[in-house]
């Protein structure tokens, strides 16, 4: 009896995971033909269910990053566009893509370029670096007990030198740092989009009259949040505060 149940609840999970990813193939083929027939109202609402359901899928946001934008949707075209590339990075559509909606913005405000070595630091700990990060730290290490072990066996012979041992020691702990970031960076994105045009940036009592109008569409850097409000970096370096139901974060 008890092998006949568990052979049961095996069927059903294979049948219950066959559903689901009949289910999805049917969502993108509904998502797809309405998206070709101009229908983009109903694209969105497949698109978005397939994103609620496979919140890994780069290609799912830059479709509907396509959607949003046919129907001139700059804000949510621009988070979209913004997530495929917080998904996959290299992802060269959604980066032409981005350009081309964030061309559109009114009022767009410019961006300062990075100095060299932050964008060399930002490269290094982008999230989809974190399991390489991980697998070179694993090789280090077995590299390090590898020696050690051929010194135990062949005692009385300098197999390997104190330095060289140190030397791999950093190198785990600077590789295993790596991994660390790129792995908090892939589960916690520290960007959003501004959702509203005109949004007012405001001082850090948040009263008088606002700072500046952001326009819809802006990828700003929240650097805190509280109390309903975020505390947020422009692009051109300038910070402020701006009502957290005025942001989409990524």
């Amino acid at each position: 009896m008890c092998a006949l149940r568990n052979f049961i609840i095996i069927c059903l999970l294979f049948a219950a995971g066959n559903v689901a990813a009949t289910t999805s193939i049917d969502g993108w083929q509904k998502a797809n033909d309405f998206y070709k027939q101009k229908q983009y109202d109903s694209a969105v609402v497949y698109y978005t269910q397939l994103t609620a359901s496979q919140p890994q899928n780069a290609a799912l946001f830059y479709n509907l990053g396509n959607t949003w934008y046919r129907l001139n949707r700059v804000g949510l075209a621009v988070f979209n566009y913004q997530k495929a590339l917080y998904l996959d990075p290299g992802y060269k559509d959604a980066a032409d893509n981005l350009a081309l909606t964030e061309s559109r913005i009114s009022n767009r405000i410019p961006s300062t370029s990075d100095i060299f070595f932050v964008k060399w630091w930002h490269r290094l700990t982008l999230g989809r670096n974190s399991t390489m990060w991980a697998i070179v730290a694993l090789l280090v290490f077995l590299v390090i007990i590898s020696l050690n072990l051929l010194k135990q066996f062949k005692k009385g012979t300098r197999v390997i030198s104190p330095q060289l041992t140190g030397v791999l020691v950093v190198l785990l702990l600077c590789f295993l740092t790596l991994a660390y970031l790129s792995a908090t960076n892939q589960m916690n994105s520290n960007m959003a989009v501004v959702m509203q045009n005109d949004a007012p940036l405001m001082n850090d009592q948040h009263t008088g009259k606002a700072q500046n109008l952001i326009p819809e569409g802006t990828t700003v850097t929240i650097l805190d949040q509280k109390a309903g409000w975020a505390q947020v970096r422009l692009p051109d370096g300038r910070a402020g505060w701006l009502q957290e139901t005025l942001v989409n974060k990524i």
